[in-house]
């Protein structure tokens, strides 16, 4: 059998960081280095170019992202290519936005190279709700108007919105969505139905914490009207429930400072 031009190279290592939700200064300090000084960046769709400009100039950058009903690489290759690339003796990235293991696909990425042997660490970045949240004056928790905080997808692997709806309507939490803005005429329709009050503040937020954020707010009964009017497009984030109505008075970001 034909021997590997590989197979006595020391195998690289893998890195699987979350790049933040899109303002450079949100990266970490060991992000930032372990970009510096990568051979291989395979990155996402949501990572925003300042953010990849931290990599270095001769660094092999592999795009793979993912766009609604576009994706440039399945996630099958894209695992197999974090593998290859490391076999090849190469310090790999695998850049992602946000967090890695929230709604990241970085726990499927960790086992493919757990199961190869394959050396890897995972580097948390700030979360896009977390980072989405902050820039648009919602707090995602608060003890006058929520108690606890849930994350879900609104796209599920088999291409349904089939959520727990009775346990996200419940009041005196707040309910962050990631992916969630197609189906959010879904979405809004499933919670009132399941006892959410149609007056239920809702937020839709997209290109989060970069210049040309935009913050939608209305209640979860006429969001999505207001959204199809304002022509969003993917990605957003939604957040429902009572702190959405805090965005008026803390949305520090885009507040004009003279007003």
């Amino acid at each position: 059998m034909e021997k590997s031009p590989f197979e006595d190279k020391p195998a690289g290592k893998v890195y699987l960081i979350g790049g933040g939700p899109g303002d450079p200064e949100l990266l970490t300090l060991k992000a930032a280095r372990l970009l510096a000084t990568a051979d291989a960046v395979v990155y996402d769709n949501l990572v925003s170019a300042a953010v990849l400009a931290h990599s270095r100039d001769n660094a092999e950058r592999i795009y793979v992202g993912k766009k609604a009903g576009n994706h440039a690489l399945p996630q099958l290759d894209i695992n197999k290519l974090l593998v290859t690339l490391a076999l090849q003796g190469k310090q790999v990235v695998r850049l992602k936005g946000g967090d890695p293991y929230i709604f990241g696909r970085g726990g499927e990425e960790a086992e493919t190279l757990h199961h190869a042997g394959i050396a890897f660490e995972v580097v948390p970045g700030v979360s896009s709700a977390s980072g989405a949240a902050a820039y648009a004056g919602i707090p995602l928790t608060h003890r006058e108007h929520a108690q606890s905080c849930f994350f879900v997808t609104g796209h599920l692997k088999d291409e349904t919105c089939n959520l727990d709806w009775p346990t996200l309507a419940r009041p005196g939490q707040t309910l962050v969505i990631y992916m969630g803005l197609t189906s959010l005429p879904d979405i809004s329709r499933e919670l009132i139905a399941h006892g959410m009050d149609p007056a239920t503040p809702a937020a839709c937020i997209r290109r989060a914490t970069l210049p040309d954020q935009k913050t939608l707010t209305g209640s979860i009964a006429d969001l999505p009207e207001k959204v199809a009017a304002a022509g969003f497009k993917p990605p957003a984030l939604l957040i429902i429930g009572s702190v959405v109505s805090l965005h008026a008075r803390l949305d520090w970001f885009t507040q004009d400072p003279a007003a």
